[in-house]
């Protein structure tokens, strides 16, 4: 099922309560956004039903946030939205979805940080407290915090495409931010817990700071660079220095640098994706640009220092 076969509304999430979670059926439900794989519909003022509506991934997806996410979110300095609830596909509905808590904010595509110093301890914190050694079993990343070497014809394509589009003034200084990750040393550490999906509209704000984190489908366990990666594009260029400094364990120069080409990747990803058409719903994402030019604008100002 994709978004172009079947209408979620709220009479159909409704049902889905009744004939799963009728304890749940009473409380008010009104939609609440729609993003890249799910819909998130708003259950009275503290709940929220997720339900994978455009890619055929999320269902997985959604087990695994299921599984996963109530056992790290009590250590976690931000509030995440937590599974309370499963649904099984059924007649109405063949897809599974969840039943999370409700988090406030709204997403950073679409109110950035301005409370910088702020927000770089709030991030560090989070991260600090994220990244712990993953069990046995822990869910792999896809390709995700792995060697970034791995991404390279993916990199290609994208910083060619955004190229042609006229969205890249200096596509040299990104391929040099790109050369210098791919040759830095691959991560020898433990397998670390990492959200994997740290990007503006997966991260929340209020009155300028950060408030939340959403959508933790990509969870898995790897290399922390992946996250580290977010930095350059949620924070302003004066406050890096002080997330590196609040982070614990201070990463090591090989890891920045890894992180510096995942973000790059990232801002790619979002500069086409913010360009209507390209590798997104018909129209794009218009928010989504923003973050990515100063991403990449921040990380060739910082490479050259």
């Amino acid at each position: 099922m994709t978004h172009a076969e079947i209408e979620i509304t709220a009479e159909l999430v409704r049902d889905l309560l009744r004939d799963q979670h009728p304890d749940l059926a009473d409380h008010p439900v009104r939609l609440g956004a729609r993003g890249w794989d799910n819909q998130l519909w708003r259950l009275g003022d503290d709940l929220a039903v997720r339900l994978p509506w455009a890619t055929r991934s999320a269902d997985a997806l959604l087990r695994k946030e299921h599984t996963w996410v109530p056992t790290i979110a009590p250590r976690l300095p931000l509030p995440v939205p937590v599974p309370q609830r499963l649904g099984e596909p059924s007649a109405r509905f063949p897809r599974p979805w969840i039943v999370t808590t409700w988090v406030p904010g709204t997403p950073a595509d679409r109110a950035p940080v301005t409370r910088a110093e702020e927000a770089a301890e709030t991030l560090a914190a989070f991260l600090t407290a994220l990244h712990h050694p993953a069990p046995e079993g822990a869910p792999a990343g896809r390709g995700r915090g792995g060697p970034l070497a791995s991404y390279a014809e993916g990199f290609s394509q994208q910083l060619a495409s955004a190229t042609e589009r006229g969205l890249i003034p200096d596509p040299d200084a990104v391929r040099g931010v790109w050369a210098d990750a791919v040759a830095a040393p691959d991560w020898d550490g433990p397998a670390l817990w990492l959200h994997g999906d740290l990007h503006p509209a997966n991260v929340l704000t209020a009155d300028g700071a950060l408030c939340g984190v959403v959508d933790f489908g990509d969870l898995f366990a790897g290399d922390p660079a992946c996250d580290l990666a977010a930095a350059w594009i949620l924070l302003p260029d004066d406050a890096l220095d002080r997330f590196h400094a609040a982070y614990r364990p201070a990463a090591d120069a090989a890891t920045l640098r890894r992180a510096r080409g995942g973000a790059v990747l990232r801002a790619l990803a979002c500069v086409l994706i913010g360009d209507a058409g390209v590798h997104g719903r018909p129209g794009g994402k218009p928010t989504w640009g923003p973050p990515g030019h100063a991403s990449l604008r921040l990380l060739i100002a910082t490479a050259r220092r």
